[in-house]
Order: C-alpha cells, then structure tokens, then sequence
C-alpha cells in the first residue's frame, strides 16, 4: 500500500512542479523592473508615450548568439508609428549576486545608453555611475568590448564592470548575428 501512495505522491509532485514551472516563467519581467525600464526609455528617447514590441528570436538562431535573446528580452521601441530603436534587458553577475541592467539601442544598432536598472550588493554600486556607462555610448553592433583595453576599468566595482562590460559586449555580438540572419 505504502508503494502505491508513494508513487501517487511523487507523481502529483511531479505534476504541480511542472504546472508550477509553466504557470510562473522566469522570463517575465517584474512591474518594478519594468517601471525602471521604462523611465530609462523615456528619459533616453525623450518620450511619454511609446511601446514596447517584443522581438522574438527563433530558437536556432538563438543558439548563435553570445547573449540569450529566447526570453522577453528584446523589444523594439516605437512611439506614433515611428521605430525609435531597441532595449535589450538582461541579467549579469556582480561579486554574490546580480544586476539587472538595459542596453538603448538606436534604429541603427549602436549603443545610444546602458543603464544599471537594478544592483544588488552593498559594494561596487560606482558600476551604475552614467560616467563609467557613458563609455558604452556609440559602440557598434559587432564590436567586441574588452575590460581595460576598450572599457576604463572602475576602482571598487572591478567585478561587476567587467561582467557589465562583456554583457553588452555579448549584446553587440548578438546584435550582429541577427543583422547577418536580416532579423532587424
């Protein structure tokens, strides 16, 4: 008897765990995060009213990119009609923990802001300064960044602007792999 029930438990475990995983996806992105993106967006093209379209990336050519575009990470920007540019939002690892951070990109796929939307440790909070972001600014779809050589390293935040500087690095790539496949 106990093997019977055994088995039902694990089975009915089974089955909330896969609901559970379904009906709660981990892509979604939280209302405060999306506040925060969104004043990044209007600050940044200098809007009130626009929308977010996602984008969504096939999974065969998601595997080509350095950065995860398979979840609701890609959107195209548009306000009256008219394609302001792309956001990329992502997730990258500081010293414990990790950031949540945007990269504004232009119609022509440059670098027009990145922004740290959410940081999660008590040290290293210099790598949300715009004056180290701004050096973002202009890079090219395609371009790979370098920490130290193409990026000004930051005293303090030396883990979290290394991760910072190869997320967006990764994101540029992305951008190009798209571009060669004529996704934009």
């Amino acid at each position: 008897m106990w093997k019977v029930n055994r088995f039902k438990f694990f089975s009915f475990a089974v089955i909330l765990s896969t609901l559970f995983l379904f009906a709660f996806k981990g892509d979604k992105i939280s209302p405060r995060l999306q506040e925060k993106i969104n004043s990044a967006i209007q600050g940044t093209f200098e809007v009130e009213d626009f929308s977010m379209g996602l984008m969504e990336v096939k999974p065969d050519l998601n595997e080509q990119t350095p950065s995860e575009l398979g979840g609701d990470n890609l959107f195209e920007i548009t306000s009256d009609g008219t394609s302001l540019g792309y956001v990329y939002v992502g997730v990258a690892p500081s010293l414990k923990k990790t950031f949540d951070y945007v990269v504004l990109l232009t119609p022509e796929l440059s670098v027009k802001k990145s922004k740290i939307l959410i940081y999660r440790e008590d040290h290293g909070r210099q790598v949300g300064s715009q004056r180290w972001l701004k050096q973002f600014i202009g890079k090219k779809s395609g371009e790979t960044l370098v920490y130290g050589k193409d990026i000004d390293g930051i005293s303090g935040a030396t883990v979290s602007a290394k991760s910072m500087t190869l997320a967006v690095s990764n994101v540029l790539e992305s951008i190009q792999v798209l571009k060669d496949a004529d996704f934009f």
